[in-house]
């Protein structure tokens, strides 16, 4: 239906209602630009757009796990990000004569680049177990070196970065603590300790795993080794025992006569004796040790005699040798009329064996010995016949 054809209250309705709305979607618009607004400002202190900002750069074997846009931390806390990862020059050579790969160019913002010293180096970290790695900025003054250290960049009261040092190299070396003025272009150059890379690191460790499985493979079959003669070993003792229990019974019965034995020497007096000793050897002994006693009593008796008796036999001989040396000291020729006996008696027997009739009876019998060698035929010239 057009306006026109409406009454008058209701146009006025619909003015009104009109109105609303337009002050409605007003409102709602400058809701949603003071949120924007709200949303940029909080966004560029967050990111520090307002802020100054230090420009460095490093050399990296590997820009993986990097991406511009990622934040650059200090101290653990996000003061920078990445401005730029692109790959160098071919054969290009950092101040130190190092080739390098990957140029990668970030920022640190007001006021944490003045912690950034000549000292200060980058880290590269891993950020977790997919391969993402970020830059971290060490403080300045912690290397533990006992040069004079100097801050990157100077800056005046509006916080304008105003001069930067210059980084004294073996190639162009320069004086310590030089400075020249912050051009357009101008960015410092920090060294960088990058290990390996997640996916290079687990290569390595593949690798050294591959060239140990030969080994884990063989302590696994010398373990199975042990545990099968662990296990003859255990068939072997178990057919012991069992060979054992005919001996573990007697055993057993041994320690309970055992028991018995001792339990009877403890409560019985003289039950050692009755063992060792039976009744009828204890009466036998009873009746032998009288006659025992008697033969020892007879056999003292006797020896006193037959002592007493040799005794005096010693005594005789004694008086016999006496009486020898007596008649050998008063006789001192008998010595040389014994001497003279035997050479006569000599003489006389050599005088038999010459007389005819008794020469025969002191011929000599005849040996088996050989007959005694012919000496050798002599020649009419004196030499040996052959």
């Amino acid at each position: 239906m057009p306006v026109q054809d409406l009454t008058p209250q209701l146009r006025t309705r619909l003015n009104r209602l009109e109105k609303l709305v337009g002050v409605f979607v007003t409102l709602a618009a400058l809701l949603l630009l003071t949120g924007l607004g709200y949303y940029l400002y909080h966004t560029a202190q967050r990111k520090g757009w307002f802020l100054t900002k230090a420009p460095y750069f490093v050399y990296l074997r590997s820009g993986a796990g990097l991406k511009v846009g990622d934040s650059v931390k200090l101290m653990g806390f996000d003061v920078g990000q990445i401005m730029e990862i692109t790959a160098a020059q071919p054969f290009q050579y950092d101040d130190e004569g190092r080739m390098v790969d990957v140029y990668v160019k970030f920022n640190v913002r007001y006021p944490f680049y003045g912690y950034v010293w000549s000292d200060s180096v980058v880290k590269v970290k891993s950020a977790g177990l997919l391969g993402s790695r970020f830059l971290e900025v060490t403080k300045g003054g912690t290397s533990g070196t006992t040069n004079k250290l100097y801050c990157v960049y100077k800056e005046n009261k509006a916080h304008e970065l105003t001069e930067m040092l210059v980084r004294s190299t073996t190639q162009k070396p320069v004086p310590e603590g030089t400075y020249k003025p912050v051009q357009k272009d101008d960015v410092y150059w920090l060294e960088v300790e990058e290990p390996p890379e997640l996916s290079a690191q687990m290569d390595e460790m593949l690798r050294s795993v591959k060239a140990t499985l030969p080994g884990i493979f063989e302590m696994t079959n010398q373990l199975h080794r042990i545990l099968d003669n662990a296990n003859m070993a255990v068939l072997n003792l178990n057919t012991l025992l069992v060979g054992a229990q005919p001996v573990v019974t007697n055993l057993n019965q041994a320690m309970t006569n055992l028991t018995l034995i001792t339990a009877t020497l403890n409560t019985t007096r003289g039950a050692l004796g009755d063992m060792l000793l039976p009744t009828n050897i204890q009466q036998e002994l009873v009746l032998l040790l009288p006659n025992v006693n008697s033969a020892v009593t007879n056999v003292n008796t006797n020896l006193v005699t037959v002592v007493y008796n040799l005794n005096q036999s010693l005594e005789s001989l004694a008086g016999i040798t006496s009486n020898l040396h007596h008649q050998v000291d008063m006789n001192t020729n008998i010595l040389g009329e014994i001497s003279s006996l035997i050479v006569n008696a000599d003489d006389m027997i050599q005088g038999l064996k010459r007389h005819w009739l008794l020469r025969s009876a002191f011929k000599a019998k005849p040996t088996n010995a050989p007959p005694p060698l012919r000496p050798p035929a002599q020649s009419p010239k004196g030499a040996t016949s052959r």
